[in-house]
C-alpha cells in the first residue's frame, strides 16, 4: 500500500489530514458561537455580522488569500505584531494554511449549526430557565444534545470544504513541497509538468476517498446521535 503513492504525494494527504483538522478544530468554539448569536440574539449589526461570516462564499477564493497576505503576512498589521510580540508566523507555513482553510470552511460550519440551532424550540431552553438553570447550563443539557446532529454535519462539510481548499491556500501561503503542499497543490502541480497525469489521477482517487469517508462517518454518527436523542 506504501508504495502505492510517491513519499511527496503521502506527505501531501498527510499535510491535508493535518491542516484541515486544526481546522476545524480551531473554529468550531467560534463557529458554535457564532451560530447560536446568529440563531438567537438580537442585536445592532447583526446582518454585517451574517455578511462578514458568508463573505468568504461569495468572493474568490485568491481574494480571500490575499487580504489573508495582507492581514496575517509579516508586513500585516495583525501579523508583524504576532511575530513581534509571540513569534508566530503563519504566512507560507502550514499554520497558514490551516487558517486559511479555516476561514473558506467557517461560512458552511456556521451555516449548519445555526438551522440546527433555529429548529429548537425556544420553549424548551424557557421552560429549562424557568427551573432556574442558568443559559449555560441550559445549553449545556438542553439545546447542545439537540443540536448535535448539526454540529456533526458542520464538522463533516468543513472538513471537506478543507481538504479541498485551493485559492485562498496557494495566495497565503504558496505551494511549498513537505511544507505547505495540500493535495489540491499537489494535484495541481503533478498537471503542470508532462506525465504528471497519473500522479493527478491517484490524488484524485484520494481526495474522492477521503471525502466519500467523511460523509459516510458523518451520516452513520448523525443517525445514531438522532436515534439516541429519540430514545432518551
Amino acid at each position: 500500500m506504501t508504495d502505492w503513492l510517491s513519499p511527496d504525494e503521502w506527505r501531501a494527504v498527510a499535510l491535508s489530514l493535518r491542516v484541515s483538522a486544526w481546522a476545524v478544530a480551531a473554529s468550531l468554539p467560534f463557529g458554535l458561537l457564532v451560530a447560536y448569536a446568529l440563531a438567537r440574539w438580537n442585536f445592532w449589526g447583526k446582518q454585517v455580522l451574517n455578511g462578514l461570516v458568508h463573505l468568504p462564499l461569495i468572493l474568490p477564493p485568491v481574494v480571500t488569500g490575499y487580504l489573508l497576505l495582507l492581514t496575517f503576512g509579516r508586513r500585516g498589521w495583525l501579523g508583524q505584531a504576532l511575530e513581534e510580540w509571540f513569534g508566530i508566523v503563519l504566512a507560507f507555513r502550514w499554520t497558514g494554511a490551516a487558517l486559511a482553510a479555516a476561514v473558506m470552511a467557517f461560512p458552511l460550519m456556521v451555516r449548519a449549526m445555526r438551522l440546527a440551532i433555529e429548529a429548537v424550540d425556544p420553549r424548551l431552553e424557557q421552560a429549562a430557565g424557568t427551573l432556574g438553570a442558568s443559559r449555560l447550563w441550559v445549553f449545556v443539557t438542553v439545546t447542545l444534545p439537540l443540536i448535535l446532529p448539526g454540529i456533526i454535519a458542520g464538522v463533516i462539510l468543513a472538513f471537506a470544504k478543507a481538504m479541498g481548499e485551493f485559492g485562498a491556500t496557494i495566495t497565503f501561503v504558496s505551494n511549498i513541497p513537505g511544507q505547505t503542499q495540500t493535495l489540491p497543490s499537489a494535484i495541481y502541480s503533478f498537471l503542470q509538468v508532462p506525465g504528471g497525469e497519473t500522479q493527478a489521477a491517484r490524488l484524485a482517487g484520494v481526495a474522492i476517498a477521503i471525502a466519500m469517508a467523511a460523509l459516510l462517518v458523518s451520516e452513520w454518527v448523525s443517525r445514531a446521535v438522532a436515534r439516541r436523542i429519540a430514545g432518551s
